[in-house]
């Protein structure tokens, strides 16, 4: 992951170098679109954010699972939230708007596995992009 070092973002070697993994998820929404479009814009999203782990849709949101590696939950949400928008144009995705982003440690998120702390969490072999 190449990331600008203006905005004070982390790039992966820093992230690596003395960083945790996080598990993260941002949902998106706007006007819809058809699902097709949003689905073939969330697979060209693959190709370009090598560490996605899924994509869910439908015609007027989406959301998207992936790890990220960095020192701390705020440095990981602040790179989750220009996610889309630094993808928009290269992967053809909607104009979308953030409208929620989840930041949980690989602990917290194995806990959840384990116990059964919700669907979402449950499928974590499942991979790729499908319809909610």
């Amino acid at each position: 992951m190449v990331v600008r070092e203006d905005r004070g973002a982390l790039s992966a070697a820093d992230g690596a170098a003395r960083g945790s993994m996080w598990h993260v998820t941002v949902t998106v929404a706007g006007t819809a679109v058809p699902d097709i479009e949003i689905r073939q814009g969330l697979e060209r999203l693959e190709h370009e954010h090598p560490f996605l782990l899924a994509g869910r849709y439908a015609t007027d949101r989406a959301e998207v699972r992936y790890w990220e590696e960095a020192p701390d939950a705020a440095s990981v949400a602040l790179l989750a939230l220009q996610l889309w928008d630094e993808h928009r144009g290269s992967a053809a995705l909607p104009d979308w708007q953030v409208v929620g982003v989840e930041v949980v440690d690989r602990e917290t998120f194995h806990r959840r596995v384990v116990s059964g702390g919700g669907h979402r969490f449950a499928p974590v072999a499942a991979v790729g992009v499908t319809p909610f």
